[in-house]
């Protein structure tokens, strides 16, 4: 374990930071949509094609890591996701946009992969829980400052305003990065073998069930801002209310999280789990029978409830026999949830029914708890 751990209220803001810039970007998609004379189903998939650029921004980064070392590897990376937004606030075609877009989602990689290498550089066992719990509340109030933030920008000025917004918060991370980030790798440490870390990975079931689970969990969340911004729409509400509804999505979140403190000494990890998926569940079959007004909110509370249960623990297990390489692991595992979020998040913008969509992925996940079991 690392003597000096890295300030913790500057990894949680490092793990938030692919959260909000994400998030922020969701009540602008009608805009797009208007502003770029695309439909709706095809400003939606920038979201998919975000989140696959973003699994091969988690390989890079993780795995660059492991040599560079993880602060250098961080400033790197912000620079790269400040330089892309930039780049689409001039873009004037919506193929340019795209290319932009799939750019920073490669840049704000950096911010989970690297942040989440850092802790497990930095600590173990009940610790390393503990923090993911911690990260887990952080998280949770995310998705109120980026829609919040989003849909006040695109009132005031469009998508402009939201990607310039994201270029001058990425300019800021960096700054702060630079100034209190420390390096957690330690010199002495053996640099792994990529293929040998990767095999290893591919053969092991419980890293293929973790990685099933994370994106289960993480398409039901984000299904609701690929979708949420149209739902509005058809109910008759402006972008800027829609925002607002990141309030309700982060009191879930933080409940199943603060909850997740509670049950993380007491319970085992795979019945957190399961419990996590039954509100998946739950929550996604009221939104099936709710949809046609605003009361579909309340059973989206036991869906961002399930995430804030069930994302901490995945995270703080996964890896547990993988510290040599963490940063490489954690990379290539990083690929494999995000590779499963983007073709579920492509699936979902072209169903386009969110309470199937969260359904499914509470069902999904149910089924795989009942064949995971915790690690020691």
């Amino acid at each position: 374990m690392n003597k000096s751990p890295p300030n913790a209220g500057l990894m949680v803001l490092l793990l938030m930071f692919p959260q909000v810039v994400e998030t922020i970007y969701s009540p602008v998609l009608p805009a797009i949509a208007e502003g770029f004379g695309v439909s709706e189903s095809v400003a939606a998939q920038t979201l998919s094609i975000y989140f696959s650029a973003f699994a091969v921004g988690v390989v890079i980064w993780g795995t660059v890591a492991d040599y560079l070392g993880r602060r250098k590897t961080m400033l790197l990376g912000l620079a790269v996701y400040g330089i892309a937004a930039l780049g689409a606030v001039i873009s004037t075609d919506f193929h340019t946009l795209l290319g932009f877009r799939a750019l920073s989602a490669v840049g704000a990689a950096v911010g989970s992969v690297v942040t989440q290498t850092m802790l497990r550089d930095s600590f173990e066992g009940e610790a390393l829980g503990r923090v993911f719990a911690w990260v887990g509340i952080g998280i949770a109030i995310s998705p109120v400052i980026g829609m919040m933030t989003g849909g006040g920008l695109t009132l005031l000025g469009g998508y402009p305003a939201v990607f310039t917004a994201l270029c001058v918060l990425a300019l800021a991370l960096c700054l702060v990065c630079a100034m209190m980030l420390p390096e957690t790798l330690h010199g002495e440490q053996v640099k792994p073998r990529v293929t040998t870390v990767v095999r290893q990975l591919v053969r092991d079931g419980h890293i293929w069930r973790s990685a099933f689970l994370v994106a289960g969990f993480n398409v039901a969340l984000f299904g609701y801002y690929l979708q949420g911004p149209f739902v509005f729409q058809r109910l008759g509400y402006d972008p800027h209310l829609f925002g607002y509804s990141g309030m309700v999505m982060a009191a879930g979140t933080l409940a199943g999280s603060v909850w997740n403190k509670r049950l993380v000494t007491r319970w085992r990890t795979d019945s957190i789990l399961r419990l996590a998926a039954l509100l998946v569940l739950a929550g996604g079959l009221g939104v099936i029978a709710t949809i046609d007004s605003l009361w579909f909110l309340a059973p989206m509370l036991l869906v961002v409830c399930g995430f804030g249960l069930g994302i901490p623990n995945v995270l703080s297990q996964a890896l547990v026999e993988y510290k040599a390489g963490i940063g490489t692991a954690g990379a290539w595992f990083g690929l494999m949830y995000y590779l499963l979020i983007g073709g579920g998040l492509a699936l979902a913008g072209w169903i386009q029914n969110l309470g199937i969509v969260l359904s499914v992925c509470g069902g999904v996940c149910l089924l795989l708890t009942l064949t995971r079991r915790s690690r020691p």
